[in-house]
Order: structure tokens, then sequence, then C-alpha cells
């Protein structure tokens, strides 16, 4: 196994590098096509550039190819894989078999959490294709990670942190079955984030909130070590949507925990260099939709976040005394103007407005449409800390070691870092014995530990002199920023890994694919055939038949979420109907206690929402 990977988001290059700054020892990316953000699409060249400066520190750089691909972009797609080698990529994270067929660069493979591999039998069979690495699904528990890793010896990749999909990653069929948008073509257009009434087989409604199939985010910041010792290689944060100032935020808490779990096993880091963020994190002001830690300790009766798919924020208090614009509420000293603030009115929409001042424990508002007295009040928007983010100027830097010493003719300065470099510089001058020993040392001491704009850290620094010298601080800086810059100019030296697919021929475990397979192009139907596969019917976006096709699958339980779990007898379905007049029918598995959803009816179409970035309200246009 490789060294412990924090693994963050990058929308763009921008971003990753900030994490990279921040102390992310890998990043993941979306190619141009074919990811499965297709709103975080990326240019080889930007692509090269991230990597080249990542590869400075050791870091990584992987690139998302994880979508389906059809027979007539499958000779694109190879070619950008080909690109994306040249310019430095580290990896590529795929589902689509068909890729393997098609004579990839030699290039690592990473197979995508959207690939399903749900068993450690498919993770045998994968690693055998010659993946050097599999994402595990999210809603694993550590038993599960455990029979993996027993099975096989590749990198495992788990999420940590961020956005949860209701369904089995890959196995969501209800964005494209309501509208053409396919989350395995990368544009979902997130039905689950929708409100729907529920009712049981009786039309009587089921109290489970307004948003039945909206998943709390995750945060498994305080199970690193858990996950460490069940096997997992790679901690990977969700957010390839989300902002510079969400993904520092959560690269940096989690860079923090992960060192705790390195200095515990004595474990070395996985890339060179230590970050200095320039600003303290906290992950209860960027957005989340609350926290859960999902199936990893069994089954919880508590993962949704049915009262809304928004950020609602951190709780303040409740809101007493409301006059026109106005309202009281404990700890108003600690609002500032521009804070955002939310809340839920009596139809349990969430609102929310900006503050315009602080007085007198009075919070004034832009407005407090839907505000009522006793309504509990929560922050979304902090000014100051995400100005906080946003003004910090996050470094990566490496760890130097100084030796100052004298010799015949003057003085020498020595530096060696954690790469193992070593630069060192002379001063030949004539020595000047110290009138104050002391005051002369601590001149050096402070004049050589200050690395500056350099990109080192001083970790140590010795000073051994034959006798207490004196030198002028103008010399002491002199020799510092030589001595530095001569270290940094020796580059470091990165490889990459390089990993030829062959053509292989073992089993599949399944002898049989419906839809659910996701075989959309020849190439991977020649693939599973060659591996044992006798029947493959086409991929749903290829016109498969999906109609009366259970469209999701779903290790959540909405009767479990509403309190009428059925404890493994036979249970009657739910129906979801939303406002357009989508209709879904919930089939409860009770024997493994897993839902099925079936579209009963489609509505009428219009664009559809995303929650991910909607962290505050707007502000009014001056």
């Amino acid at each position: 196994m490789s060294n412990l990977e924090l693994l963050a988001p990058a929308g763009n290059a921008a971003i990753g590098l900030a994490a990279i700054n921040c102390g992310a020892d890998a990043v993941y990316i979306g190619a141009s096509r074919f990811g499965a953000r297709e709103a975080a699409g990326n240019s080889v060249s930007d692509i090269e550039v991230l990597a080249r400066y990542a590869h400075r520190y050791g870091a990584r750089v992987y690139v998302a190819m994880n979508t389906l691909i059809s027979d007539d972009e499958m000779e694109y797609a190879v070619e950008l894989a080909e690109q994306l080698w040249q310019a430095g990529a580290d990896a590529l994270i795929i589902q689509d078999m068909g890729l393997l067929e098609a004579g990839l660069p030699p290039i690592p493979l990473t197979l995508s959490t959207q690939g399903n591999c749900d068993s450690a039998e498919k993770a045998v069979f994968y690693e055998k294709c010659g993946f050097k690495r599999i994402i595990l699904p999210r809603e694993f528990s550590l038993a599960e990670i455990k029979a993996v890793r027993a099975a096989v010896s590749c990198e495992l990749e788990f999420f940590v942190h961020g956005a949860l999909c209701v369904s089995q990653s890959g196995q969501c069929y209800l964005s494209h079955a309501l509208g053409g948008r396919s989350g395995n073509r990368g544009s979902c257009a997130q039905p689950c984030r929708k409100a729907y009434r529920c009712t049981d087989s009786a039309g009587m409604p089921v109290d489970i909130g307004h948003y039945p199939l909206s998943l709390k985010d995750l945060n498994l910041s305080k199970r690193l070590n858990s996950l460490y010792l069940a096997g997992i290689t790679s901690f990977k944060i969700e957010g390839r949507l989300k902002d510079g100032n969400y993904v520092k935020n959560a690269v940096t808490i989690y860079r923090r925990e992960l060192d705790k779990i390195l200095a515990k096993h004595a474990l070395p880091a996985a890339s060179s260099g230590i970050a200095v963020p320039g600003f303290e994190p906290n992950a209860e002001k960027t957005f989340n939709r609350r926290y859960t830690a999902y199936f990893l300790d069994g089954n919880p009766s508590d993962i949704a976040a049915t009262d809304t798919p928004k950020f609602r924020g951190e709780l303040l208090g409740t809101a007493y005394e409301l006059k026109e614009g106005s309202f009281r509420i404990n700890g108003a000293e600690k609002l500032h103007p521009g804070d955002g603030l939310t809340w839920f009115n009596r139809s349990g929409q969430l609102c929310g407005a900006l503050v315009n001042g602080v007085k007198d424990g009075r919070v004034r508002m832009q407005s407090m449409i839907g505000l009522d007295a006793g309504a509990k009040v929560f922050r979304n928007y902090d000014r100051l800390f995400i100005q906080s983010i946003a003004n910090a100027r996050p470094e990566r830097k490496f760890r130097a070691s100084l030796e100052f010493s004298d010799y015949e003719r003057g003085f020498i300065l020595k530096a060696s870092d954690e790469l193992g470099r070593h630069a060192e510089k002379k001063l030949p001058v004539a020595k000047s014995l110290a009138r104050k020993p002391e005051q002369a040392e601590e001149t050096i001491r402070k004049q050589l530990s200050k690395a500056g704009e350099s990109g080192f850290l001083i970790s140590r620094l010795d000073i051994n002199m034959s006798a207490p010298y004196f030198l002028p601080v103008s010399q002491l800086n002199d020799l510092r920023r030589e001595v530095l810059s001569r270290l940094s100019a020796e580059i470091p030296v990165y490889e990459r890994k390089e990993i030829k697919i062959k053509k292989t021929r073992h089993a599949f475990p399944l002898k049989k694919l419906d839809f659910r397979g996701n075989v959309m192009n020849s190439l991977a139907a020649a693939f599973y055939k060659r591996h044992g596969v006798k029947e493959i019917a086409k991929a749903a976006e290829l016109g498969g038949e999906i109609k009366d096709k259970p469209l999701m699958r779903l290790r959540y339980c909405l009767r479990r979420q509403a309190g009428l779990c059925k404890k493994g007898r036979d249970s009657s379905p739910f129906f979801l109907e939303a406002e357009n007049g989508d209709r879904l029918r919930v089939e409860f598995r009770c024997d493994e206690c897993r839902n099925e959803i079936f579209l009963e009816a489609a509505g009428q179409r219009k664009e559809e929402n995303s929650y991910e970035d909607k962290s505050r309200p707007k502000r009014k246009r001056q």
C-alpha cells in the first residue's frame, strides 16, 4: 500500500493550486469532456499547469473521465487521455470499460465510484483487470471496507466529506428518465433534492419532511483512524462544483486530522512540504446540509436532511421582539453587516436575507419575510469568516535545516531540505569578536530563521562557531537568501508510475447485464463478453428499456427515516409526488434492507435546480 493520501476536489486549476497549498496530497479534476460533473470541465493546458505545480511537492493530479462514452466519442476520448498523460496527469478516473479496449496510454487507472464496485468479488475482478485504485461506494460500512481490503492489494479510495447521492453511485437513472439529463453522462438534474409529498399505499400522508430523498452531507473527519485500520488508502473530499473557499476550508480541516493519524502510527506523508493556510478552518461555516457518518457504523435512523437541501447554516438562537425590519436574538453581537441569516417560515420553507446592521442588541435585516417570533435563526454566511479564507494566501513550504559555522577565512551557511537537496554558501570576511556574545548569537538566530518568500520553513537551525563572532544583519540576510535560492534552484525529481493495461479473460461476477450494467459502446460490450458475460443490454442512455424498471436503488430507507420500519417484514410502497406532477413509487425490499424507486408518471419539465453552491442569499444590486 502507498502512503495515506488526502485527496481534494478541483473545479478548476486555481482551486486545485489552493488545495495543494492547503495540504492536499492529490487533487482530482475534470477533463474538458467526459467528467461526471459536466459543469466542471478543464482544458489540457490548465491541467498541465496544475500537474507541474503539484509535482514539485510530490503531490498528484487525477483526471476524471468517468462518464459513459458512445462509439462515436471513443476515438476522441482516447486522444484526450493521451493528451492528459503528456500533460502530466498521474491517473485517469473512469467507469466505462470500453476505454480498456481502446488502447490507452500507460496511465494508471482508477475505477470511479460510478463503476459500482459494491462487493469484494467485483473488487478482485477489477484489480485483475489492471486498476491501480478502486473508489468504494459511499454507502459502505467499515465491515464492508475490511472485506474488500482482505480480498485485494490495490489502493482503496473512500469519500470522507461532502454531498451524498441517495442512490447507489452509477445506478441512478431517475434524472435521465425524467428529462434526459443523465448522471452517468455528467448532467444529473438532482431530482433527489426536489420537494415531494409522501403518501402510503392508502393515500395517507407520511410525515417525512418536504425533501424525503435529500441526504445530509458526509463528515468523517474524526473517523480517519478507523478508515485507515479498515484499509483505506486515500481519503477523498467531494466537491468539484464547490467554490475555492469551501475546498480550502475542508482541506485544511482534513490535513490536520490526517497528520494526527500519521503521527500516531509513525507513517510518512504522501507528499512533501508543510501547509500554511493562513486562516482558521471551521466545517460548520461552509456549505453543508448538516453532517452524518452515513452507513459507516451500520444502519442509522437519521441520515436525511428532509427539511431543506440548501445550506441553512449554524444555529444562532430564537428570534423575539420583532419590529419592522429588525428583531432581537441572544448573541446578536456576533453578527455583522453582510452576514446571511436563514429561518423556516410557517410552511416549512427555508427563507433568508442579509444583515444590514446590529445596534443595541437588535438585528436589522434587508428582509424579514416569513420570520415569526419564536422562529429559530441560522447563519449560513459568516462574512468575516469567508473573508478570512478569501483574503488568506495559503502557502506550501519545504522544511529546511540550516547550519551556520565559521571557517578559517570567514563563515559558511549550509542548508538541506526534506527532499534531500543540499546547498551551501561561504562568506569570506574578516571575523570580529562580538562585544555582547548573547545578543550577537540571538541576532544571528533571528535573521537566519526568516525564510520570507523563499518557499521554505526553517525547521531547524544549528549555530556552531568556534568563538562568539559578530556579523552585520545585512550580511546575514544576504547569506540566508543566497543559500535558500541555491537550494530552491535544484528541481525535485518526480517520477510518474506507468501501467500498461493488458487484455484479460477472467470471469466477471455476473453472467447477465441489464441496463444497469451501463454498457454504452461496442468496446465495452466486447470487454464484458470476453470476461464471460452472456447477455448484455443497452445502457439507458443508449435507449435501453427502463420502463417499469427500478431507476434508483437505495440503502437509505424512507420507512426507517419516518420511524415506520417493518424490521424485515414485507411493506407496502410509498408514493412521492412533486409539484410539477412527477410521481414516484418507492418499493421496500425489507429482506435486503433496500429501497427501489420506480417512475409512475413524469410531470411538466422545466430547468432543474441544483443546490450545491447556493450557500447564502444573493446581495441586492445597488
